[in-house]
């Protein structure tokens, strides 16, 4: 295996491009913004499959693992990418730069789908990505599909993890002072109290596009 593959998932406008952006921003020692996102939105922004490595400063070299993105999962039928679409993903039979279609999941018959999926093309380690602000109002539709998801991700054994964003808004203190975060009992409750057992048990905290 060359590089580690890290595939985030989690609802639409949770901040996985965002997150992206800011480890590459603090491996890269300046801003970068390769991963586009957009947390208004009502859609996905994300619609394709896409990876991405993070360079060293030496030229051609890379870190050891590699970040994917993917669509955000939504409540409706027809709307985000599909839950199985995201076990393919693990499975490593999506190529890079499928574009997502949600009325119909990937077939072995499409230019999209990896047959011969190497180790390096599969899923090693599953991230989730919540938003605090949102995490009450998603709905039950989407944590049920959140739910399919680290299931199967348990199955295959890859491990898991979540990250809470935009800690900032749901918490005073916090948006003072960053470093409040360890003193939030607000936060802490959200860590704890985990819907549908959606959220895994190692939990990262980050704030808008910076990373603790």
């Amino acid at each position: 295996i060359q590089q580690l593959r890290i595939l985030l998932c989690g609802p639409c406008g949770a901040g996985k491009s965002s997150f992206i952006n800011s480890v590459d921003s603090a491996l890269q020692g300046r801003m970068t913004g390769r991963a586009t996102g957009y947390a208004l939105f009502q859609d996905s922004f994300t619609t394709d499959y896409r990876t991405f490595k993070i360079q060293k400063e030496a030229r051609g070299t890379f870190y050891p693992f590699a970040l994917s993105d993917i669509m955000g999962l939504e409540r409706d039928t027809g709307r985000g990418v599909r839950v199985e679409d995201i076990k393919l993903a693990m499975k490593g039979h999506v190529r890079d730069g499928y574009k997502f279609n949600p009325n119909a999941a990937l077939s072995d018959q499409d230019n999209g789908y990896n047959n011969n999926p190497s180790p390096n093309d599969k899923v090693h380690v599953l991230v989730c990505v919540v938003s605090a602000y949102a995490l009450n109002l998603i709905p039950p539709e989407t944590m049920t599909k959140m739910r399919e998801v680290q299931l199967a991700a348990r199955a295959l054994r890859i491990p898991q993890l979540a990250v809470l964003t935009r800690i900032d808004e749901v918490c005073p203190e916090v948006n003072k002072d960053i470093k409040n975060v360890y003193k939030s009992i607000y936060v802490k409750k959200q860590i704890r109290c985990k819907p549908t057992g959606c959220l895994f048990t190692d939990t990262h905290i980050t704030k808008k596009t910076n990373f603790l």
